[in-house]
């Protein structure tokens, strides 16, 4: 339960602060929100985006899709966790979400049209499989095969490009690694040098992790790594960017949720998915208590609220086979409403860019 509950309200958490920040390069954000990390979306309350409700979305399907019978210890099967997840984004579609990735949007209209969700994803690295993808290392454990196919699952249903594979395992491997250590990692080193063994095969992402490890190393901060990578402006939504990025803050503190999200929020650009990452990953560390009390209560968000997020992580933790291991019911008459009012203090904030302090 503990790295199950700290991935998803860490991910709630990481989205939320990073939320109203989005788009933003370091320099402007900090004169619009100052250099400390709070709540800023709405009279010093968060809400959540799209990062959070497909973690969800993930976490539901995995209760929706028992593994066969004759094989109870695992958790979920990766053909009908696809088939669950596939049918969860249409229903998340017809919410008219205020923010969607174009990629994904194009995934999802592929499955109305009648695709199945293996050949819905269109090609693109983008890193909405990164987003999602922290829940499946905590939740599926140390079985690589498993987690690789639910992996592969749930990044293929809208994304195709290899680099956006291969950038959602390195969350989840993450996550999954931050579990078992409890946020005290004993060689950060050489989990990256596992990685670049072992799971990272495209050009663009060694490079980038060759980066992480060399600046590590030198005991270098954000800013350095920002520097090799050209990311001063801000981490974009290329995955070759927000997962390294991500990876890096975390590795430099990973027993701090504090301190490690803040890092990242503080590059600039995509903060509120950068946040998510990093929170899911640091989350299944430290677990609920690790993360910040004020944090977590500064979230006011309906109706997949903190009390039902923590609802779902009980199930989720429950072992496979027991009869309550199913998914949480959701109000989804109130998701439209709650989109049109996010949508809402979305324009606001688009309106408010416009004026200084610049």
């Amino acid at each position: 339960y503990e790295r199950v509950a700290g991935a998803l309200l860490g991910t709630a958490v990481g989205d939320a602060l990073g939320l109203p920040r989005e788009g933003l390069s370091p320099r402007r954000a900090e004169r619009l929100f100052g250099p400390d990390l709070q709540h800023a979306f709405f009279f010093g309350r968060g809400f959540v985006s799209d990062d959070t409700e497909h973690t969800c979305m993930v976490a539901q399907a995995l209760l929706a899709a028992p593994a066969a019978p004759a094989d109870p210890a695992t958790p979920a099967d990766p053909d009908r966790f696809a088939r669950s997840l596939a049918w969860r984004f249409r229903g998340w579609l017809l919410g008219l979400p205020a923010g969607i990735g174009f990629a994904t949007l194009r995934a999802l209209l592929k499955l109305w049209l009648g695709f199945p969700p293996t050949r819905s994803g269109v090609y693109s690295a983008g890193n909405g499989p990164a987003m999602r993808a922290a829940i499946l290392g905590a939740a599926l454990g140390p079985d690589f095969t498993v987690l690789t196919a639910h992996v592969r699952a749930a990044t293929r249903i809208t994304h195709t490009d290899p680099r956006a594979e291969e950038g959602a395992l390195i969350v989840a491997l993450a996550a999954h690694h931050a579990a078992t250590h409890g946020g005290r990692l004993p060689d950060p080193a050489g989990f990256l040098a596992s990685l670049l063994a072992d799971h990272v095969r495209t050009p663009e992402l060694r490079e980038a992790l060759h980066a992480v490890s060399e600046v590590l190393a030198s005991s270098g901060d954000p800013a350095e790594l920002a520097q090799r990578l050209s990311l001063e402006r801000g981490v974009s939504g290329y995955v070759v960017h927000s997962v390294p990025a991500a990876l890096f803050c975390w590795l430099r503190t990973p027993h701090d949720f504090r301190a490690a999200l803040t890092a990242i929020v503080r590059m600039g650009g995509d903060a509120d998915t950068t946040g998510a990452i990093l929170g899911g990953i640091a989350g299944a560390g430290v677990g609920p208590a690790g993360i910040p009390r004020e944090w977590r209560e500064g979230i006011a968000e309906f109706p997949r609220s903190l009390s039902w997020l923590e609802r779902l992580a009980e199930r989720l933790a429950l072992p496979p086979g027991d009869p309550e291991r199913r998914p949480l019911p959701l109000a989804w008459p109130l998701i439209p409403l709650r989109n049109l009012a996010f949508l809402a203090v979305v324009l606001f904030h688009g309106f408010r860019r416009l004026l200084p302090p610049y």
